[in-house]
C-alpha cells in the first residue's frame, strides 16, 4: 500500500504518545482537486467499515477505499525542510507534483 520510513515512524509514535492516542490507528487521507492537485490528511483513528487497514514500520494505517488509488505506491516521510524545521512529506508516484522532470538539454 504505501511505506512509511523510520523516521516518519517515530514522529508518529511520538505524537500519539502526545496526544494519547496510542490505541487508535493512523488515518492517511488524500484527494485530488479540481485542478489535480492532490491534497494529503492525516490523523488518528478508529477503524471504519469502508476502511484499508495495514502495518508499515510498526504502525496500524488506516485508508479509506476513496483514497487507495491515489495513494497506492507512496512513501511518507518526515525531513528537515530548512534548519530546525522538520514536516512529514509524501512522496507519491500518482501526485503529478512528484512526477519526474525531463532531463535538460545536454543531461542524461
Amino acid at each position: 500500500m504505501i511505506k512509511i520510513t523510520p523516521e516518519a515512524a517515530a514522529q508518529v509514535r511520538q505524537s500519539s504518545e502526545h496526544s494519547n492516542a496510542q490505541n487508535l490507528s493512523l488515518r492517511i487521507a488524500v484527494r485530488k482537486d479540481e485542478d489535480g492537485t492532490f491534497v494529503y490528511g492525516m490523523g488518528f483513528d478508529d477503524e471504519g467499515t469502508d476502511d484499508v487497514h495495514f502495518e508499515s514500520e510498526g504502525i496500524k494505517v488506516l485508508i479509506s477505499n476513496s483514497s487507495k488509488e491515489l495513494i497506492t505506491g507512496a512513501t511518507l516521510d518526515f525531513v528537515e525542510i530548512s534548519p530546525g524545521e522538520r514536516q512529514f512529506i509524501f512522496v507519491n508516484p500518482n501526485d503529478p507534483a512528484h512526477a519526474a522532470s525531463p532531463p535538460t538539454e545536454g543531461q542524461a
